[in-house]
């Protein structure tokens, strides 16, 4: 789990060392030559030991500290600063980052082969497990959207025909299932998903025209059938208006003629032609 590591200002550190390594030399050089060179291998050594120390964290990125190959913390806060040193300072962005999987052709959950793909949006809220679950987080990120793109269209239909049934083209829905399914794949490798959405989702190539004639047909089956609902509707509108104001009496037969003709005039697809009746109603 991460945590955080020892840190202070690199530049009191360093104001410190200038002064000691400083007061080091000038002790040895006020004795005799032994003294003086030791001195200046003291202040060497200081300098050395001290300057691996030294790191420069940028906004929005971490530093992974390693002493010998032992985690010891992260340091997050921005600046020029001194950790433990001789140690391994290791570099992790802690900025938003985005990913667009390649477009992937599977079977949706009708065996229909489409063209799906999708964008990631991520950012590395563990620095630890970042680093040492995973080897390359950004890889695993990649690979395990990829997994998750191809999982979540094999559940779902292209294009559903049954309201209760989630097809890929709702896109709220499908894009919380892919974001929750995400979340848990990455949560190993301390990976925060903020969001993973469909950017793109077509019916593969072979089947395309097909596909374009069914859905074709289907929404032309849709507007019919809103059609002579209509229809059916305004005809019984028009029966109990004449009934109820007494405009004229119909027999059955007479009152089947004209449903057939005012169903005919309200569904048809072209304009209709009046025929005007100058005689009587029956003739």
């Amino acid at each position: 789990m991460e945590r955080h590591a020892f840190r202070v200002n690199g530049f009191l550190v360093l104001l410190a060392l200038v002064v000691v390594a400083g007061a080091l030399v000038l002790f040895g050089l006020s004795r005799d030559e032994a003294t003086t060179i030791v001195s200046l291998v003291i202040s060497v050594l200081l300098i050395f030991l001290v300057g691996t120390g030294f790191t420069i964290v940028n906004p929005n990125e971490a530093k992974v500290v390693q002493f010998f190959g032992r985690y010891i913390g992260t340091v997050k806060d921005a600046g020029f600063l001194f950790v433990t040193p001789l140690t391994d300072k290791r570099r992790v962005t802690l900025r938003v980052r985005n990913f667009e999987t390649a477009k992937l052709k599977v079977n949706d959950a009708d065996g229909s082969p489409v063209e799906i793909a999708a964008v990631v949006v991520y950012r590395v809220l563990d620095t630890a497990k970042a680093t040492f679950s995973v080897d390359d987080y950004a890889q695993y990120v990649a690979i395990q959207s990829e997994a998750a793109v191809r999982h979540l269209a094999t559940t779902h239909p292209y294009d559903s025909h049954i309201e209760e049934r989630t097809s890929l083209r709702d896109g709220a829905t499908v894009a919380e299932e892919l974001t929750t399914e995400l979340r848990d794949r990455t949560d190993l490798a301390g990976i925060e998903i903020l969001e993973a959405r469909i950017t793109h989702l077509a019916y593969a190539p072979e089947i395309a025209q097909a596909m374009l004639v069914r859905q074709q047909a289907s929404q032309i089956v849709a507007a019919r059938r809103q059609i002579v609902e209509g229809a059916v509707g305004m005809v019984q509108l028009a029966l109990d208006r004449l009934s109820q104001e007494h405009v004229v009496e119909l027999d059955e037969e007479r009152r089947a003629a004209m449903v057939s003709n005012l169903l005919v005039v309200l569904c048809g697809d072209r304009a209709t032609q009046p025929v005007v009746n100058t005689g009587s109603l029956y003739a």
